[in-house]
C-alpha cells in the first residue's frame, strides 16, 4: 500500500500576492522552458532545467517565487531557480506539522537550497 500525502500537493497560501509575478524574468521567456514536456527525461530535462535556471539567476524576484512555491507545494515546474526535484526534497524534509503557511517562512524554511539551486549554472559557466 502507497501512502497518500498528508496533504494536497499545491495549495496556494491564503496570504499570496501576485505582484511579484510581474517583475519576473520569466515574462520574457519561453514558458515551455520552465515546465517539462512528458516524459522528458534524461540530458534533455537537465539541459532545460538549467536554462530555466539561468533565467532565474537574474530575477529580481527569485526569492519571492521561491517561497511561494515552497510554502504552496507546487508539484511543477521550475520556480525561483528549484527544480521540482528540489522541491520535493524540501517537501520530505518538513515537518508537514510545521509547514511554512505564511509570506517568507518558505524562503526561511528552505534557504540552504534556494542558495544552492544556482549552483550548477557555477560549476558551467
Amino acid at each position: 500500500m502507497v501512502d497518500m500525502p498528508q496533504q494536497p500537493l499545491a495549495q496556494v497560501p491564503q496570504d499570496a500576492v501576485w505582484d511579484w509575478q510581474e517583475h519576473g524574468s520569466c515574462r520574457k521567456a519561453d514558458p515551455s522552458l520552465f515546465f517539462h514536456p512528458q516524459n522528458e527525461r534524461g540530458s534533455a530535462r537537465r539541459s532545460r532545467d538549467l536554462a530555466a535556471k539561468a533565467v532565474c539567476a537574474s530575477c529580481p524576484v527569485r526569492i519571492e517565487c521561491a517561497d511561494y512555491a515552497v510554502r504552496a507545494r507546487e508539484p511543477y515546474g521550475v520556480w525561483g531557480g528549484l527544480t521540482e526535484e528540489e522541491r520535493e526534497a524540501i517537501y520530505a524534509r518538513i515537518d508537514i506539522a510545521e509547514y511554512p503557511r505564511q509570506r517568507g517562512q518558505g524562503a526561511i524554511a528552505a534557504a540552504e537550497e534556494i542558495d544552492q539551486a544556482l549552483r550548477p549554472l557555477a560549476v558551467i559557466a
